[in-house]
């Protein structure tokens, strides 16, 4: 498996190097299997002086209004147009951003624009395909939130828009854009854990809205919310606004836990071990304590079998989600290996290693000319070491927007491009059809397609 960490330091352009590597060269030139550079994410002043970009948000809801929160925390970036099906939300745009805003409740409006440079998708994940293949047939960037498809049909097609458009396309799994990431990638690159045989992931939530019991406004109804837009593409329905709402309950709208959160911990996995995905999927949990009309399970269990490649040796992966937590919820990822491991979280990283040190012939000799003698006890390297963002670090959110607009200011590529994203939401939707029909699932992680 030598040879393994030798090619995968060879894609960093780490190889013949690995120790000498530091954490500002690796944040300066991390690169994934496409061979595409995280290039200077949190350089003070970068985009300081260069020509505003205009945005259009599509889905203002939570997460929606996040991203572009965020996004407006960048040099020279505007505002311009907000598009959501529900009055309410409309309204508040004018209060957050500003009256000048041009506000719609059909997202083909926003793309006829011609002062629109890039569009925020924030909105369930069934729209999540069209909208964006419109984007970029309109000509417009787009960043949409993950997890990119509803499906894993809808995979290639998107892919297919994004080429033929030249557009830049990037999707929401923040979190991939982390100095926690950034420095696990470094790290077992050079071998700090030994070779990778099995890595974990958990997220757990114990309040009403981190189990998606998100409020329902007092005026909710079919004057206010454009119900018949809103599952257009969707089964018909009589208006429910649980289902407008709470969207994430219902497989006609959301991917469930997998979808929604197992999506974030196969991004950021991929990219720390330059991984195409697995090939064998499994899922099992069940509805434990949310019944309150939902379709998907709030506790779900996950089993992945990695392939050997190339990049890494074969390893297995288990996830899970919990939204019955009785404690305060955690979320973390553990790669585990033949010399230790590693705890990985957005804002910092910790290493474990086996507490020994591999025989040093030099060493041994000098010992013999100082009066050592057989038996002498070893000065020991530390058994656990835990690496921090430096105070004042804007986040993993704050990076991936660095990276989308540098891409699309300079030409460049982005982190999570349509074809990464698919390698990662792929698993993770096919984590609900390995549940609901009971079988594993066979899925090839090369040519992205189902065996």
């Amino acid at each position: 498996m030598k040879n393994n960490r030798r090619k995968f330091l060879k894609n960093l352009g780490l190889a013949g190097a690995a120790t000498a590597v530091t954490p500002a060269i690796l944040a300066k030139e991390a690169v994934h299997e496409q061979g595409r550079r995280i290039a200077y994410l949190n350089r003070p002043g970068l985009l300081s002086e260069e020509k505003t970009l205009k945005l259009a948000l599509i889905g203002a809801g939570g997460m929606g209004s996040a991203d572009l929160n965020t996004a407006l925390q960048h040099d020279n970036i505007e505002v311009v147009a907000v598009c959501d099906l529900y009055d309410g939300r409309l309204d508040k745009a004018k209060e957050k951003w500003g009256d000048h805003l041009f506000l719609t409740k059909d997202y083909k409006e926003v793309l006829k624009r011609k002062d629109v440079d890039a569009v925020i998708i924030g909105t369930p994940d069934h729209w999540h395909k069209q909208i964006s293949i419109d984007a970029l047939n309109a000509g417009k960037h787009a960043y949409c939130e993950k997890p990119m498809v509803h499906s894993v049909d809808e995979g290639h097609e998107l892919i297919r828009a994004w080429k033929k458009s030249g557009k830049i396309y990037m999707v929401g799994s923040q979190g991939l854009s982390s100095l926690g990431n950034e420095k696990a990638r470094q790290l077992l690159a050079e071998g700090a854990i030994g070779d990778i045989n099995y890595a974990e992931g958990l997220w757990a939530r114990h309040s009403p809205q981190g189990a998606w019991q998100y409020a329902i406004p007092g005026d909710a109804s079919e004057k206010t919310v454009d119900w018949d837009r809103y599952i257009s593409n969707a089964p018909k329905q009589p208006f429910d606004p649980l289902r407008f709402f709470r969207w994430r309950n219902y497989l006609d709208y959301g991917t469930g836990m997998s979808g929604d959160l197992f999506v974030h911990l196969f991004s950021s996995l991929h990219f720390i071990t330059n991984s195409n995905g697995p090939q064998k999927i499994s899922a099992m949990g069940g509805l434990r304590y949310w019944k309150d009309g939902r379709e998907v399970p709030d506790v779900l269990l996950g089993i992945f079998d990695y392939p050997e490649t190339e990049q890494h040796p074969g390893f297995d992966l288990s996830l899970r989600c919990n939204f019955v937590d009785g404690t305060s919820g955690s979320t973390y990822l553990k790669l585990v290996g033949s010399k230790g491991s590693m705890n990985i979280t957005w804002t910092d990283v910790t290493l474990k290693r086996n507490n020994h040190v591999e025989e040093d012939s030099f060493l041994k000799e000098k010992a013999k000319e100082m009066g050592g003698y057989e038996g002498r006890k070893k000065i020991l390297p530390p058994t656990e070491t835990v690496y921090q963002a430096e105070k004042g670090y804007k986040g993993a959110h704050y990076d991936h927007f660095a990276n989308f607009f540098r891409a699309i200011r300079h030409g460049g590529t982005v982190v999570e491009d349509p074809v990464f994203a698919f390698r990662a939401a792929a698993p993770a939707l096919l984590c609900n059809d390995s549940y609901f029909q009971n079988k594993y699932i066979n899925w090839d992680p090369v040519k992205m397609k189902v065996i």
